[in-house]
């Protein structure tokens, strides 16, 4: 008799991850890859967290944590609200997590019970999705548009086909790099408190913008679940540790959540991360190189015949429109590995229902590595 697998386990792949790995076997048989498709800086972590997590390492027992991170963190967490928004956190509704997608599921196992509805503007991060469909619950693609800045509206979810449980919203968002003005924000989030509906705003790229300034859901509602991450303007990918301000009443359940499935985040990345926000000049830096290899690439890439662009207003991504070169983005990423070794991530990753037409383009490598990019593709497309 055949034994039982789990319907839950059975969810679409990560298909960046995917292209990551063809990549890596085009790279090993001893061809060049031009990597455009990793959601991640190619910095390593600041020299001030390295620094911290040596003396970490030499000083400390690096055992488990508190289940929601070590005090001195959570204080420096909460004190960034203050200093960067201007808004008070208590420490305590701070909690560190393993990375953001740690923060995701505590949030989506605190605030929703199996069968509710979560909407997500389309196209998202299809984590999102993923983890909502592992966890019974339901995602509700709220399909945006350029019209939209592909993000979520009032009227979006006002127009949702089903009640909504949740909302997610992303800003910066991956992978389209728009953003909610602040005042669109607000109206969300007041639309949110007045509907029942438990925000969850995903602030993972906060620092990391080209214009006016991130705005934060924690600005206008106690209600909403924000998530954040040391690993995208701080350069901390692999050291997963991330974190989320939580509304009063769901703390005792993420405590309780966070300590059966996680026990506590890594205490090396917890000790090192004290530093993070002392390296302000460095991490700034970085993100004057991703808005010049962005001018580069917004430049070069409609000369390709990338001339659908959505407006990057952060992050480090360009999110182009391609359907009147292709109708299957996976094939056409294929292609282009193939044949001229730059790596993209298809838009169906993103969207199922229109991502065939679409493909993520990141921006977060070197400035050579853009230029030599927009080259080949220039030439490929002639």
């Amino acid at each position: 008799m055949a034994l039982k697998v789990s319907t839950r386990g059975q969810i679409p792949p990560f298909i960046v991850m995917d292209v990551m790995r063809a990549a890596a076997e085009r790279a090993a048989s001893g061809a060049d890859v031009l990597h455009l498709e990793v959601g991640q800086p190619s910095t390593p972590a600041p020299a001030g967290v390295i620094a911290a997590a040596e003396r970490a390492l030499r000083g400390d027992i690096l055992g488990y944590t508190d289940a929601l991170g070590i005090p001195a963190l959570r204080e420096s967490i909460a004190l960034h609200y203050r200093e960067r928004y201007g808004i008070a956190v208590e420490p305590r509704r701070v909690v560190v997590t393993t990375g953001s997608s740690g923060a995701f599921l505590l949030s989506f196992l605190a605030a929703f019970d199996a069968g509710d509805r979560v909407g997500l503007a389309s196209p998202a991060y299809p984590a999102y999705r993923n983890i909502l469909k592992a966890l019974d619950l339901v995602p509700v693609e709220l399909e945006a548009t350029v019209a939209e800045r592909y993000q979520a509206t009032v009227e979006l979810v006002r127009r949702s086909p089903v009640r909504l449980d949740g909302l997610i919203v992303a800003s910066p968002a991956n992978p389209t790099g728009t953003m909610l003005r602040a005042e669109d924000l607000a109206a969300i989030a007041r639309h949110c408190e007045s509907s029942g509906i438990r925000l969850v705003s995903d602030e993972i790229y906060h620092g990391i913008s080209y214009g006016p300034g991130e705005a934060t859901a924690l600005a206008t509602s106690q209600s909403a679940i924000v998530v954040n991450s040391f690993s995208k303007y701080f350069s901390m990918t692999g050291w997963r540790l991330g974190w989320m301000v939580v509304p009063p009443g769901l703390l005792r359940a993420v405590e309780c959540l966070a300590q059966n499935f996680f026990i506590s985040p890594p205490a090396l990345s917890q000790h090192a991360a004290l530093a993070a926000f002392d390296c302000r000049e460095e991490l700034d830096r970085n993100v004057a190189r991703y808005r010049e290899n962005r001018d580069l690439l917004l430049a070069e890439l409609p000369n390709a015949g990338f001339d659908r662009l959505a407006p990057a207003d952060g992050a480090f991504y360009l999110y182009a429109d391609v359907a009147h070169l292709t109708n299957d983005s996976e094939d056409f990423c294929r292609r282009m590995l193939r044949d001229i070794g730059v790596a993209v991530t298809p838009g169906i990753d993103f969207d199922p229902g229109r991502g065939r037409g679409t493909l993520r383009i990141s921006f977060a490598g070197s400035t050579a590595t853009m230029e030599e990019a927009a080259r080949r593709l220039k030439s490929w497309r002639r």
